[in-house]
């Protein structure tokens, strides 16, 4: 079956879903993104990344395009005609069409509304999750509003493409003061020497991940001792265990970090818990 795309108020064939050459997300990356995870159809953690959605779109200034329900649907629809059963399903919102010009464009100019969903096994990331992944570290050289969850990703895009060149899953992006801000395209956790289970606080340098929310909850649920604090790419290297965080990857255990081995190599079980934990809770919840 061939894909199908939502673009501006019609469902297309993928293969010919387009937006003008002057949309604003293609002229300056004016534009913020959600993803969902599908799980039988269902999506996962919906009021989380509505929320961010809307947050993103706000903090830009960028006109909520249409009402949570109405959206709702148009999500739901697509993953329907793609018959996406595990997957994802991913929304763009950019400022629209205009004349290419720094400032934003005339008031009511409607924005541009991109949704498409695909297929992705949940078999694959287990078995990746049951052996662990390999990170690498990498500069942190984005902007400085990381909160937001924009289009603008290409020091992301730079730093998959370096962990991908080296054979590592992630890249954990390291700022100036060497600390670690968060993952490519992941939130970055550690069981550190103390036992303690440690991700950075979530600031404006990091992006407040909807997965990162739901597991600090399951893991004080689980009574594990917490700490919203960032950690040193040495702390890394010495931790128990480390693995990081996302609405594709849910929990991934890192077993590596720049070849350095974590723990005894393997995945640890604070990471297989809090992954089993997440899922159960993701199946169940989805709407």
């Amino acid at each position: 079956m061939s894909r199908v795309a939502y673009v501006n108020g019609t469902y297309r064939p993928h293969g010919e879903a387009t937006v003008h050459v002057e949309d604003r997300g293609f002229q300056f990356a004016d534009g913020v993104y959600e993803v969902w995870s599908v799980f039988e159809g269902r999506l996962a953690d919906f009021d989380g990344h509505m929320t961010r959605l809307h947050r993103s779109l706000n903090e830009l200034r960028i006109p909520i395009p249409m009402t949570r329900e109405a959206l709702e649907r148009v999500l739901k629809e697509t993953v329907r005609r793609n018959r996406v059963r595990e997957g994802l399903v991913y929304i763009q919102v950019t400022r629209g069409t205009a004349r290419r010009d720094h400032p934003f464009p005339a008031e009511g100019t409607p924005p541009s509304v991109i949704v498409t969903a695909r297929t992705l096994p949940l078999s694959k990331g287990n078995t990746a999750a049951a052996k662990g992944v390999a990170v690498i570290t990498h500069p942190d050289i984005r902007w400085g509003r990381c909160d937001i969850k924009t289009v603008g990703l290409l020091p992301n895009v730079l730093a998959k493409q370096a962990a991908k060149e080296r054979g590592a899953a992630e890249a954990w992006m390291v700022d100036e003061m060497g600390l670690i801000t968060e993952g490519s395209s992941t939130n970055a956790w550690i069981v550190d020497e103390a036992g303690k289970l440690r991700t950075r606080d979530p600031q404006s340098n990091i992006l407040h991940g909807i997965t990162r929310a739901a597991v600090l909850k399951m893991a004080a649920e689980e009574g594990l001792e917490i700490e919203e604090r960032a950690f040193s790419v040495d702390e890394a290297k010495r931790a128990r265990e480390a693995f990081y965080t996302s609405a594709s990857g849910f929990v991934m255990p890192a077993v590596s970090i720049d070849g350095a081995k974590i723990g005894d190599g393997r995945p640890g079980p604070v990471a297989t818990r809090l992954r089993e934990l997440y899922l159960d809770q993701a199946r169940r919840d989805a709407i």
